[in-house]
């Protein structure tokens, strides 16, 4: 992979690169078409990152339809998948991890210990591997955005990040490859967290800054959801993920709920919202 990238690199072609666990959906389509748009070439992974998952999370479970994915993939027009097996992303030799420092200590990083750290190691194994010169990450999740943002000014990597809308089913559900893991009575009641969010966007564009009382806003929606804890919702700083005194345009609401055994998340963009 690297050497066909370097080739590529050398020939003057950019490459846009779109990291995924496969599973795909319309989100990743977006991404990937987006990336055909900006680049000459466009490389796509398929890799589910053993280092992110936690002792109780659903790393066996989680789908893994390759042969679907790469006919997805096929007819978006990419120029090369990765798909490589664990063991020549983690070769018994491996001993390196990316500490990811205070970002990753909120929001997602409090419920799951330890997900960033593999989230970035591996982006940044991913990144040297494939050479690009953009990519692109889904908004839908949003902590994961700010701290590959903060990997690359870190470490000085010649990559632009870029950062594309959360896809959305007709009732507002952000699309996810969880999201097959809901019965259909979960399915039916998942919209609710788009409903919230948008409500308290609306609360902010009517005038309401207080973090407490725009979180209140989502929360009471939330809360009527059967079968369902609500794991956060919280009004943040878009870089810093710090609880703002009060939320300004650009501010993120972003929320977690769990319904049965199922996470999802999802947020808005204050005076960004979809009114």
């Amino acid at each position: 992979m690297q050497e066909q990238a370097i080739a590529w690199r050398h020939a003057g072609d950019d490459i846009g690169f779109v990291p995924t666990m496969g599973a795909l959906h319309g989100g990743h389509e977006s991404l990937v078409t987006r990336a055909r748009k900006e680049n000459r070439r466009v490389i796509a992974s398929i890799f589910v990152n053993p280092a992110q998952f936690g002792p109780n999370e659903d790393l066996d479970a989680y789908p893994r339809p390759f042969e679907a994915d790469r006919a997805r993939l096929a007819a978006l027009g990419v120029d090369a998948i990765f798909h490589p097996p664990v063991d020549q992303i983690y070769p018994p030799a491996f001993k390196t991890h990316v500490d990811p420092g205070p970002l990753a200590e909120a929001l997602e990083g409090k419920i799951r210990p330890g997900h960033f750290a593999g989230v970035l190691t591996v982006v940044l194994k991913l990144f040297n591997l494939t050479q690009p010169k953009r990519a692109y990450f889904g908004q839908k999740d949003f902590q994961q955005l700010v701290l590959v943002r903060q990997l690359v000014r870190d470490f000085g990597l010649p990559i632009r990040i870029v950062a594309c809308p959360t896809v959305r089913q007709p009732d507002g559900l952000a699309l996810s490859s969880r999201n097959a893991y809901l019965d259909p009575a979960q399915r039916a009641a998942a919209p609710a967290i788009s409903r919230a969010l948008d409500a308290a966007a609306k609360a902010f564009a009517a005038g309401s800054t207080q973090p407490a009382e725009l979180e209140s806003v989502a929360r009471s929606i939330l809360q009527g959801i059967p079968g369902s804890t609500i794991e956060y919702a919280a009004v943040v700083d878009e870089t810093t993920l710090r609880a703002p005194s009060r939320a300004i345009a650009g501010s993120v609401l972003a929320v977690a709920v769990k319904l049965g055994s199922t996470r999802l998340i999802d947020n808005v963009v204050l005076g960004a919202e979809r009114l």
